[in-house]
């Protein structure tokens, strides 16, 4: 099941990344380039650190396994009491957590249309449907991402070492099946979450920064051109279904990026305006990626 989480992977994306000064101003296809390799980055740098304790836990737990089906009670045993002494620190911390991950992984996908390729896509497949093609329409509708995935697997410290105590006593009590039963429970029970960052929203914030530099340094005509592709891949997001439940929607979004592209034309004061484009795109983002996790 794929579960969209806020999580200290996104706090250095939520925040505009890729800053350019003016000096160093790119295309437009250069700074999203750029855009998807610092939200790549970040996301493999602020990956949760892997719980040493518990995946050594669980080594011991599946050795333990091997063991009951030898019928070597005494070496099971002794495996599960060294898999809950892994955890015994843990476990007697005040604010101990009730995850434990134990395994992470970086994905990303790009579309790299437009909004008019999303739309075009999407009418392809329910053309597709009716026809009864969903095979083949599936594989269309999987085209329809845009985003880089953090999956991170996790042991559940709430049951987890409630059932290698339950795996104990039923050793000692000569039931094996029933403690390889609880084992092979255990070891089959991880909590998997996967935060999902949409890449056109990442996009659009490099593309903003861009932006409000070129606007400050007098350079309306590029700045207006970066704009324009802002507000194009803020399109796509909602094309490609990226919704959020903040009250800053796309149609506010829109309605602000107006504001700025008038401004820029005329007098030029359009720093205050894109501060705050920038605060409602962060909230918006923000909404994305955790409205879904509950």
């Amino acid at each position: 099941m794929k579960k969209l989480l806020l999580s200290a992977v996104l706090a250095s994306l939520l925040t505009t990344t890729g800053l350019y000064a003016s000096s160093e101003i790119k295309t437009v296809k250069q700074v999203n380039k750029g855009a998807v390799a610092h939200g790549t980055q970040d996301a493999l740098a602020s990956q949760k650190k892997l719980i040493k304790e518990a995946i050594d836990s669980l080594t011991y737990t599946n050795k333990a396994l091997i063991a009951l089906n030898k019928n070597d009670k005494k070496s099971a045993k002794a495996d599960i009491e060294k898999a809950l002494g892994k955890l015994e620190v843990i476990l007697s911390a005040k604010d101990a957590p009730k995850l434990l991950p134990i395994d992470s992984a970086v994905s990303m996908v790009e579309f790299v249309g437009t909004k008019d390729d999303v739309e075009r896509t999407v009418d392809v497949v329910k053309d597709l449907l009716d026809d009864n093609k969903v095979q083949v329409a599936r594989v269309l509708l999987n085209s329809l991402q845009s985003e880089i995935d953090v999956t991170v697997v996790s042991l559940p410290l709430v049951t987890y070492p409630d059932a290698l105590k339950l795996a104990a006593k039923y050793i000692h009590d000569n039931e094996l099946e029933k403690a390889k039963s609880v084992l092979e429970v255990a070891l089959s029970t991880f909590d998997k979450t996967t935060t999902v960052i949409p890449l056109p929203l990442l996009k659009a914030a490099d593309l903003i920064n861009v932006s409000a530099a070129l606007s400050k340094n007098g350079k309306k005509e590029e700045a207006l051109k970066y704009l324009d592709a802002a507000e194009e891949q803020l399109d796509t997001a909602e094309a490609l279904g990226y919704v959020s439940h903040s009250s800053n929607t796309y149609k506010s979004l829109h309605e602000v990026i107006k504001q700025v592209r008038k401004e820029i034309k005329g007098k030029n004061k359009a720093e205050k305006l894109f501060d705050d484009l920038k605060a409602k795109l962060k909230d918006f983002k923000e909404k994305v990626f955790s409205e879904k996790a509950k």
